[in-house]
């Protein structure tokens, strides 16, 4: 099952939801899709969908999801993360009318350089590439909670020295 959500910001992610619906249509996907449509204007013809979905309806269908594609905001991709996914981050753009500017890009690059975590696709025609990936070898994305701790540790262990 392939999880699409664009988040519940107010301006619309028609460029996102478009693209899988067409990719569904065309039988490139051939996985049952289900997107959250947020306050985008287009309905999806070929995907089951929904504008707003609970926390624990995203919570399940995220577990749920081999494939989840999601807009570039962190608490959604780190929670993907947090699953144990390695998420598709689609960010939102200025220049579409998608978000007031283009920090989902410039922090969704941070991630994907830092960690690896994350795989971002910015030219929406290149979405259908990224579908081919064999989720099953990088759905086990360790998160960096340890290294985190770790790290804290000896930083507040050279605090007290």
């Amino acid at each position: 099952m392939i999880f699409v959500t664009v988040g519940t910001h107010e301006q619309p992610f028609n460029r996102l939801i478009e693209e899988v619906d067409r990719l569904k249509k065309e039988g490139a996907i051939t996985d049952k899709v289900f997107i959250q449509t947020g306050f985008s204007t287009y309905e999806p013809q070929y995907c089951d969908w929904k504008s707003i979905i609970s926390y624990s309806e995203m919570e399940d269908h995220m577990a749920n999801a081999d494939i989840i594609i999601t807009h570039g905001g962190p608490a959604t991709f780190m929670g993907a993360i947090a699953k144990g996914k390695k998420p598709i981050v689609v960010p939102r753009l200025e220049k579409f009318g998608e978000h007031v500017n283009d920090h989902q890009i410039e922090f969704a690059e941070q991630v994907s350089e830092r960690f690896g975590s994350i795989i971002i696709v910015e030219e929406i025609n290149e979405l259908q590439n990224y579908l081919r990936v064999n989720f099953t070898d990088v759905a086990k994305v360790a998160t960096n909670n340890n290294k985190f701790n770790n790290m804290f540790k000896i930083e507040v262990g050279n605090m007290f020295k």
